[in-house]
């Protein structure tokens, strides 16, 4: 379980063809990032939850299957690459964003950007068939990152398109700072709003 606050970007320094996986090994960019986490442990890469298979030093590898990267941009990923770090929530801890389960609902793309004088605007397009998981000023996780949907621009029987506001704190500490239009994203609804969904579906059937 996590909050959608991303804590740090990695790098990616390695990759190898495993079968039909990937096994990657990442670099957090801060130093003492992995202090507390072990072996076995989980942590969300681009807001997908992946388990750590090995740590060495301030690198970790992590392994993603077939399944895991035909439904997220993490077969995107290139040597070089950036992605967003997110430790497990701690029952303790203060919720800053909102629930997310690290259970990727769907790839979108970056439609454009447009730098205002002190944010940026990111417009994401993504299947109709998820029309109903997002309303005016809900709450969106996009690469991991717990966001507010600032408009829902466009719905045609295709596609959506909505408008995200990124303040500097987000560009600068997410591989947001590194999108162009084009790239593929990870998407997580808000869960409490698939449950709410779902409930409604089985009383029509009913």
């Amino acid at each position: 379980m996590f909050t959608g606050i991303v804590t740090d970007m990695g790098k990616i320094l390695k990759m190898q063809t495993v079968g039909d996986s990937i096994k990657f090994t990442v670099k957090p960019t801060i130093k003492n990032y992995l202090k507390n986490v072990k072996k076995g442990s989980s942590i969300a890469i681009n807001g997908a939850c992946m388990t750590i298979t090995d740590k060495r030093g301030n690198t970790f590898e992590f392994t993603t299957v077939n399944e895991s990267l035909k439904k997220t941009n993490l077969g995107d990923l290139k040597i070089g690459s950036y992605v967003n770090l997110e430790k497990p929530m701690q029952i303790n801890a203060t919720i800053d964003g909102h629930i997310v389960q690290g259970h990727v609902d769907t790839t979108g793309y970056v439609e454009k950007i447009i730098k205002l004088k002190d944010s940026w605007e990111y417009y994401f397009t993504f299947s109709s068939a998820f029309k109903d998981n997002i309303i005016y000023v809900g709450s969106i996780a996009i690469n991991g990152v717990s966001l507010t949907i600032a408009q829902i621009v466009k719905e045609t029987k295709k596609d959506i398109l909505i408008k995200i506001a990124i303040i500097p704190h987000t560009w600068k500490v997410t591989n947001f700072r590194y999108m162009k239009p084009g790239d593929r994203v990870n998407i997580e609804f808000d869960m409490l709003g698939k449950f709410v969904k779902r409930i409604i579906e089985n009383l029509r059937v009913k």
